[in-house]
C-alpha cells in the first residue's frame, strides 16, 4: 500500500493522504502470549453479552473466572481489540481529531426500501494464535450483506476495499450510516462517499443502538460460526466466514421478515401475505 521508493509522493505525503500514522510503516508486532489470547476471546463473547463493560468490570468479570488480571491490562487488550465500553461519556469512541463527525441522520427515519441507508462497522475476529478484524457494509432495511473485508490490522485501507466493492456491484445509496471510529471518519472513506453524492451519517458519541442491526449480525456471526469453528489462522477464517455470511444471505430465515432471507427482502421477493412496510417498522 506504501511505496517507500515512489519518485512521486513521498512517505510522509502517502501517509497524509492514506491517513496511515508513519510510524505503523516501520513497526513489527511481537504478538500476543497465548494467555493474553485467550483473554481477548473471553473478553470478545463477555462484550458481545454486556457491550456496557469498561475495563474495570470486564477485569472483575475474567477474575471471577479465575483469571488473575488488573484493569490496566485488560484495557490495552480491549483497545487493541478495537472494543469500548458503550455508555454515553466524553470519551466512547476514537475519531480523529482531524477528521470531520458528521450528524446522525437517521433518527426518527422510516427506512423502508433496499438501497436507501447502508450501514458499517468492524468486529474482532479471534484465531488460534492471534486475531483478524472484520468489516461488513449492510443494506439497513433488508439485512443483507453487500460486502466484507479481513484484515490484520485496524489501518482504513481494508475499509475502503469493502466500501468499493458494494458501491461497484449494487445501485449506490442515498444515505450511509457509520460510528465515529477514525476508519470511517478518514478522508479516504469519506470522499468516497461525497464523490458518489451519498449523504454521510454517522452514530452519536455511545449510541450503539444507532446501528444496531449490523450489532445483531456480529452476534449471529460469532456464536454461529466463529466460536463454533474456532479457526485457527486467518484462511480457516476468510473461507469459513465467507460461507456463513453466503448462508446468512441467501439460505439462513431471518425472523423480521417471516422467515425469508435478506437476498429475497432486498430483491424484492415478498409473498403477497406479507406486508413489507409493516415488517420493517415492527423490527
Amino acid at each position: 500500500m506504501i511505496n517507500p521508493i515512489n519518485d512521486n509522493l513521498s512517505v510522509v505525503k502517502q501517509c497524509k493522504l492514506l491517513s496511515i500514522n508513519r510510524s505503523n510503516i516501520y513497526y513489527e508486532p511481537r504478538g500476543e502470549s497465548p494467555l493474553n489470547q485467550k483473554l481477548m476471546r473471553l473478553i470478545d463473547e463477555q462484550f458481545l453479552k454486556t457491550p456496557y463493560y469498561g475495563s474495570r468490570q470486564m477485569a472483575r468479570h475474567l477474575r471471577r473466572e479465575g483469571y488473575c488480571v488488573g484493569r490496566h491490562r485488560v484495557r490495552r487488550l480491549m483497545r487493541l481489540m478495537g472494543i469500548q465500553a458503550i455508555y454515553q461519556g466524553p470519551k466512547t469512541s476514537n475519531p480523529n481529531s482531524e477528521h470531520k463527525v458528521y450528524p446522525y441522520l437517521l433518527r426518527d427515519m422510516n427506512i423502508t426500501r433496499p438501497n436507501h441507508v447502508w450501514c458499517t462497522d468492524i468486529t474482532y475476529i479471534p484465531l488460534g494464535k492471534g486475531f483478524m478484524y472484520l468489516i461488513c457494509i449492510m443494506d439497513w432495511a433488508s439485512r443483507k450483506v453487500l460486502s466484507h473485508r479481513l484484515s490484520n490490522s485496524l489501518d482504513t485501507h481494508f475499509c475502503v476495499e469493502a466500501l468499493e466493492e458494494a458501491l461497484k456491484i449494487y445501485p449506490h445509496p442515498e444515505i450511509f450510516n457509520t460510528d465515529q471510529g477514525s476508519q470511517f471518519t478518514s478522508f479516504a472513506f469519506t470522499d468516497i462517499l461525497k464523490n458518489h453524492d451519498i449523504k454521510i451519517s454517522m452514530d452519536g458519541r455511545g449510541r450503539w443502538m444507532d446501528n444496531v442491526f449490523i450489532e445483531r449480525l456480529w452476534r449471529s456471526l460469532k456464536y454461529e460460526c466463529v466460536y463454533l469453528n474456532n479457526f485457527q489462522n486467518g484462511l480457516q477464517a476468510r473461507l469459513g466466514i465467507n460461507d456463513w455470511l453466503k448462508h446468512y444471505n441467501e439460505t439462513r430465515p431471518h425472523s423480521t421478515f417471516n422467515g425469508q432471507t435478506p437476498s429475497e427482502v432486498y430483491n424484492g421477493i415478498i409473498a403477497p401475505k406479507d406486508n413489507f412496510l409493516l415488517m420493517l417498522k415492527a423490527a
